[in-house]
């Protein structure tokens, strides 16, 4: 015990010991700097002029004549670029005397002011999360920013109350309406930046929050009492002033019941920063002037006036003055005069020192633009702003928890946008089947929208960048007038992509989500909070209407559905997974495909999802994230294999009795005593591949008598375009299955393992004789609807136009025509397109939901689709010498031209397809990687992406950007 309070007393002293000889430091190189200086150049030292650094060489010319000659003691960098700003910084530092103290305004971040940056939500998003670490992990992003392009002082956060929705210059820049609540986030945000050595400045002192007038155009005026002012609008100013603010901006507002000077804005107003600021609240950081350009100041003070006037009053360091050079005269002139105090004067001078000293000025040393954009633009900044933007989305209304949407199947949906709504149809599109309509601004718009979606079950109403002098607050009567009439009649959700005053004129309808922001990241997050994909927990900053209060929200929980977010988000590296491009460049330009879609889940999130190249070599049709493949063997899994999921673990069929027990017709053939478990494993001695379509032909020419051009006199089945067989031709390939022959094998011993098509003509017969239901309309009802996968099934062309299917071979031995639309598999055609090897076509995004529910145990939405256990007993590896699960393949251990990378684990389970497809699950990362292009147009004989294993090589990328994860971040 007598130990530990040793320690412990030994440590307070040490850090006691620490703290004064830096302040003795300090203030000897404070004394040293102002003794050296003559009344000029302190009174220069008062001054922060602006810079543009992405203005012309006479603006430099004139900041550099006003640092050599007048040795002002900062600059405010203002719009530029980064690497410029740098540069400028250097010449300007080298020019000066003393070195110069460099502010910008980034109260949402570097974005806010140079190019190629990043910028953070503004403070009234902010304001609407619940955790104020987030806020703290911002300021510190942001001053870590601001050291790198060699920034000391932050002109934020903002501590004004929203308490005036009608502000035109604070609105969005307030955390809030809530004095406590916006202290809080403020104090977050200042701790954040000064606690990683950039300075803060907390602004608008003394409350600029309650005004009508924009103080860059007239001088506010507030009538408030002091009783008022004391116990709202300053407090935040308190709280911040005793957490330890660096510096405080004082504002061009009249504040009548301080002083009643006409005319006298609280910045010039001694009342204001003497009395309150000084000596009521013991302030002694830096006291700033807001911007004295404005016409709050200029309308009303003549050069030089208004900075003589600010000294007096109290404040320290005079921003954006109209004329330096007379201004410095005049305070010269009164300096001699006495009529401003020497001692305060002085005061003020080793103030802007000190804060110098702390930003480390005293050994000031050259900045360097060396991956200056890397820098800036570090993956972990954007999912530091994924997450800031998520948390701040704010489920205002929720009236029968119909948010998160559960059900997908057996409902209608369909979306209505007014206003610019990006990215946000095509987010919803990903979830659900949606129809899209915009409003236009004619009232009979009302009538046809009308008539168009009231037979919807779900509309979804986006609200963007409204115009607010229309109105309330942009919600026109018209619109309002059209939402009644459509709230009688289906379910509506509102989600606001605007400001939140324009929640007043929707707060009686029963599902409200307010974004703050239009952006294109909530475009695609908001689809994801409608649909279970995230959480919300967002609460309402400010007051809005009586039915919608300050810290209104309700919690949604996820419905275990996919979302998307960033590499980083998951532990992954986004700068490793951009060498998929590479691979996905180099197959489209050696011809190994003419396009594709790579997508990668970890944890239920979407990172990586593109698409390359085009449809075909001519380079007419892009791909896109819509775009259907034909995913041929991957049909074995995602078709066969989910219905003896469905009918095993309903005791339905055993996998280790003969499949002749659920298919009496067998019996007699070479088939009868055929395990199913062997025939899943590819080891019941079925032939790999018999080519049934050559029966079908005569001299090399279809037979007359079994096709048609046209679908007529029971030719019903179509083939390809403009071919058409009967019902009949699917019994001839039945017949043709049961008497096919089988491999030859050693006596007495096992088959071994080869895999085979044939064994998937007899599980879809089987499947059927159970369920008594076509195997397409089972997995529709069962699994496809239910799980919202709008492009995954058979028969595209029953559901899609041509323009959504990427075309496969050019046959010019069977079908003589470009297979487009139609299934590529000869058998599988023959069978009318519906076959339990091939058949199935799908999006990426679709084939990644479905890997999604088997990694979740057989979940998703929320729905179960198969019983724990299943699926892992399905996807484990059978027997030692054989990969294969049931139906399943896995990596191939040992093996270097396996299906999958080496990296993935031996839990990792899924399919390949013969057109260039791949869908890979692995556990034990909880990834998802799906590939899929379609490599055999125009011929199936083109086997470069096999060979130069494309596939593979990108599944490596994606294991690699795990493993570098902890390393890249290391590196900063």
């Amino acid at each position: 015990m007598i130990k530990k309070v040793f320690s412990a007393t030994l440590f307070i002293f040490s850090t006691l010991t620490y703290s004064f000889s830096q302040n003795q430091e300090q203030e000897r190189w404070v004394d040293s700097v102002f003794n050296a200086l003559n009344l000029e150049q302190q009174i220069g030292q008062l001054f922060m002029i602006p810079v543009y650094s992405g203005g012309n060489e006479k603006h430099f010319q004139v900041v550099e004549r006003l640092v050599e000659k007048n040795h002002i003691g900062g600059l405010i960098f203002m719009q530029g670029s980064p690497t410029r700003q740098i540069n400028l910084t250097n010449r300007f530092q080298t020019s000066s005397t003393v070195p110069l103290l460099i502010a910008m305004d980034m109260e949402w971040g570097t974005g806010m002011q140079l190019d190629s940056t990043i910028h953070f939500p503004k403070q009234l998003a902010l304001g609407a999360i619940e955790n104020d670490s987030l806020i703290y992990a911002m300021g510190a992003e942001i001053a870590r920013e601001m050291k790198i392009l060699g920034v000391h002082m932050n002109f934020a956060p903002v501590a004004d109350i929203n308490t005036n929705p009608e502000n035109p210059v604070i609105g969005v820049r307030s955390f809030g309406s809530n004095k406590q609540h916006v202290s809080n986030k403020a104090i977050a945000y200042m701790r954040g930046l000064q606690e990683n050595g950039v300075l803060s400045c907390a602004k608008h002192f003394p409350g600029h929050g309650d005004t009508r007038q924009d103080s860059h155009l007239a001088l506010p005026r507030i009538d408030h009492n002091k009783k008022r002012l004391d116990t709202l609008e300053l407090y935040p100013f308190k709280k911040l002033i005793y957490a330890g603010s660096s510096a405080i901006m004082a504002t061009h507002i009249h504040v009548t019941a301080i002083d009643g000077k006409k005319n006298i804005p609280a910045s010039l107003s001694p009342k204001v920063i003497n009395d309150i600021l000084r000596e009521e609240l013991k302030y002694d950081g830096l006291v700033i002037t807001d911007a004295l350009n404005i016409r709050a100041i200029t309308d009303h003070y003549k050069n030089g006036e208004a900075e003589l006037l600010a000294l007096q009053a109290g404040n320290d360091i005079l921003i954006y003055s109209e004329n330096v050079p007379e201004a410095i005269a005049l305070i010269k002139k009164n300096l001699s005069k006495k009529k401003l105090s020497k001692s305060q004067f002085e005061a003020s001078v080793k103030r802007v020192l000190r804060a110098k000293f702390k930003a480390g000025l005293n050994k000031w040393d050259r900045l360097n633009t060396e991956n200056i954009k890397l820098k800036l633009n570090k993956p972990d900044i954007e999912l530091l702003k994924h997450e800031l933007i998520e948390k701040s989305i704010t489920v205002v209304n929720n009236t029968d928890s119909l948010l998160p949407v559960r059900t997908l199947d057996n409902k209608t949906f369909a979306s209505l946008s007014i206003g610019p709504s990006g990215e946000f149809p095509k987010y919803l599109d990903k979830y659900t089947f949606f129809s899209h309509y915009k409003k236009g601004g004619k009232e009979k718009d009302n009538d046809i929208l009308y008539k168009q979606l009231r037979n919807y079950d779900v509309v979804v109403v986006g609200l963007f960048d409204l115009d607010k002098s229309q109105g309330i607050n942009g919600v026109t009567q018209e619109m309002l007038h059209l939402f009644d009439k459509l709230n009688d009649e289906t379910e509506l959700i509102f989600c606001l992509f605007d400001s939140p005053y324009s929640l007043k004129a929707l707060d009686n309808y029963d599902h409200l989500i307010c974004t703050f922001d239009n952006n294109e990241q909530l475009q695609k997050l908001i689809p994801s909070a409608i649909f279970g994909g995230i959480s919300t927990s967002g609460r309402m900053p400010v007051n809005i209407s009586k039915a919608i209060k300050f810290g209104q929200g309700v919690d949604t929980q996820p419905l275990n559905r996919l979302s998307f977010s960033t590499p980083e988000s998951v532990s992954m590296d986004s700068q490793v997974l951009q060498k998929i491009d590479d691979i996905a460049h180099e197959a489209i330009q050696d011809r190994a495909t003419p396009g594709c879609q790579v997508l990668v889940a970890r944890n239920g999130k979407i990172v990586f999802e593109k698409s390359y190249g085009y449809y075909t070599y001519d380079s007419l049709k892009a791909v896109d994230d819509y775009t259907i493949y034909d995913i041929a063997s991957i049909t074995k899994v995602l078709s066969t294999m989910q219905a003896l999921m469905f009918l095993e673990e309903r005791g339905l069929i055993d996998l280790d009795k003969k499949i002749s027990v659920y298919l009496p017709e067998l019996r007699g053939t070479n088939k009868e005593h055929m395990i199913i478990r062997d025939i899943l494993t590819h080891q019941a001695g079925l032939w790999p591949y018999l080519p049934f379509w050559k029966r079908t032909l005569e001299a090399s020419f279809l037979t007359n008598g079994l096709y048609k051009a046209y679908p007529e006199n029971g030719f019903e089945y179509q083939v390809s375009e403009g071919l058409f067989t009967t019902e009949a031709m699917q019994d001839s390939v039945w017949r043709w299955v049961k008497q096919s022959k089988l491999r030859d094998k050693v006596a007495k011993k096992p088959f071994d393992y080869k895999y085979s098509d044939m064994g998937y003509y007899l599980l879809k017969k089987m499947i059927e004789e159970i369920i008594n239901q076509p195997i397409d309309e089972f997995l529709q009802q069962n699994y496809y609807d239910p799980m919202g996968l709008t492009s995954l099934g058979y028969l595209p062309l029953c559901h899609f136009p041509l323009s959504r299917i990427a075309p496969t071979e050019k046959d010019e031995y069977f079908r003589n025509t470009l297979v487009y639309g139609m299934v590529h598999d000869q058998g599988a055609a023959l069978c009318g397109g519906i076959a339990g090897h091939a058949g199935l076509f799908s999006s990426a995004l679709d084939l990644a939901k479905m890997m999604q529910m088997h990694l979740q145990d057989g979940t998703y939405g929320n729905v179960k689709f198969f019983q724990p256990g299943t699926i892992g007993r399905f996807t484990q590896q059978q027997y030692e010498t054989n990969r294969r699960g049931i139906g399943w393949d896995k990596p191939a251990v040992g093996e270097w031209n396996g299906p999958t990378s080496e990296f993935a684990s031996p839990k990792t389970f899924g399919h390949t397809g013969f057109t260039g497809t791949a869908v890979w699950a692995d556990p034990e990362f909880n990834l998802i990687y799906v590939f899929l292009s379609n490599r055999i147009h125009p011929n199936a004989n083109n086997s470069k992406l096999i060979k130069n294993n494309i596939r593979t090589r990108i599944q490596d990328v994606i294991y690699e950007s795990i493993w570098s994860y902890e390393q890249r971040f290391d590196s900063y």
